[in-house]
């Protein structure tokens, strides 16, 4: 489940507060991405899915028909249902790549979610000290890696931790009083990790700092300042979260500039009704100034958001969980997935029988 916002109580230096530079020439979108951690169980459990024209099809299919080319699973370490653990991801992967679609890997580092307002230690880690994760961090982003690559399905991109916009792998991992120290640690074991399994696997450090040209900059200096290398700078944009496009667009612009390194959003998504499926209240219920919450107000903001970040000069844009539709059964807590509901039924791209909206693409 998405958390609302948590920033960061920081002090901000001056510097961190200049207007952002110029925007780079647009390009294309290479990364056209979809989050699909919960189809696995929901296919599992039976759920269908349907195209525009009302055919049951894979939903890979579906969303490769829409203009997919990258697909973005989780993984969580040891989850109490199972779902997302290794063997499930190593599982899934080999039907991605079948489709012929790239893959990218998000690591959380824990047993259920991270986000900005939580970062749970594995419980197999819990009493690890800052030494002890460094090396928990490498050798199980190393075995992960190492695993998809044996089978044949390397990972095109791993993301090192998620949404970590104070950190990960609290409370050793926490930057506190700007302090990158710890966290730089773990960050440059994942990286080396990574580059040791395969050195052509883009690495990419997530926040969901698109809110704020400051955060972002606070964020992504304090990791550059201790050494930390990483591919591609990763971004979460949900407009009732983190605030109009075009405030996104300069933040994308800034990071690619100020780093020299391509950017993408690795998480968007829009409700398409603010009307709810199931027992389990949902995480957004508003929509944004200009789109309404319809199959035709989901798409026109995935659009925009779209052409706001191809013109800013990111390189990709993942939809966030568009199949996560109400499936009994597919619940949002891992430690009771069977009853605990889901928060997205009204942001995913299918409708509560399953049925696509026909009119939402991703497009170069």
């Amino acid at each position: 489940m998405k958390a609302a916002l948590l920033m960061a109580a920081v002090a901000l230096p001056a510097s961190l507060l200049t207007t952002p530079t110029t925007a780079t020439a647009a390009g294309t979108l290479s990364m056209l991405g979809a989050d699909v951690s919960t189809a696995q169980r929901a296919l599992d459990l039976g759920a269908k899915y349907y195209d525009a024209s009302g055919t049951a099809k894979d939903p890979l299919d579906i969303l490769k028909g829409l203009g997919v080319n990258y697909v973005r699973l989780r993984v969580w370490n040891n989850p109490a249902s199972g779902y997302n653990n290794k063997a499930k991801v190593l599982a899934y992967a080999k039907q991605v790549k079948a489709k012929g679609l790239k893959l990218l890997v998000d690591f959380h580092y824990s047993d259920t979610w991270a986000d900005p307002g939580k970062q749970y230690k594995p419980a197999a880690w819990s009493g690890h000290n800052i030494n002890q994760l460094q090396t928990d961090v490498y050798n199980y982003t190393y075995d992960v890696c190492n695993s998809l690559k044996s089978q044949g399905t390397t990972p095109d991109s791993v993301q090192i931790g998620n949404e970590i916009n104070v950190g990960m792998l609290w409370d050793e991992g926490k930057v506190v009083n700007n302090d990158f120290t710890n966290l730089s640690l773990l960050l440059k074991s994942g990286y080396n990790a990574t580059k040791a399994c395969n050195s052509g696997t883009k690495v990419i450090i997530h926040t969901a700092n698109s809110d704020s040209d400051a955060h972002a900059r606070w964020f992504y200096d304090g990791i550059k300042a201790k050494g930390v290398s990483w591919d591609i700078t990763g971004l979460s944009y949900y407009c009732p979260w983190h605030g109009t496009l075009a405030n996104m667009g300069s933040v994308v612009s800034d990071m690619k500039s100020r780093y020299g390194k391509d950017v993408v959003i690795a998480e968007t998504a829009y409700p398409f009704t603010s009307a709810n499926a199931d027992s389990t209240g949902n995480s957004i219920t508003s929509g944004c100034s200009g789109y309404a919450l319809s199959w035709q107000g989901q798409a026109a903001n995935f659009t925009a958001v779209q052409n706001t970040a191809r013109n800013a000069g990111a390189i990709g844009v993942f939809y966030w969980e568009p199949t996560w539709y109400a499936v009994p059964g597919n619940g949002w807590d891992p430690a009771d997935i069977n009853n605990s509901g889901n928060g997205w039924d009204n942001m995913a791209i299918f409708n509560w029988t399953g049925q696509v909206n026909p009119n939402i693409k991703w497009t170069p």
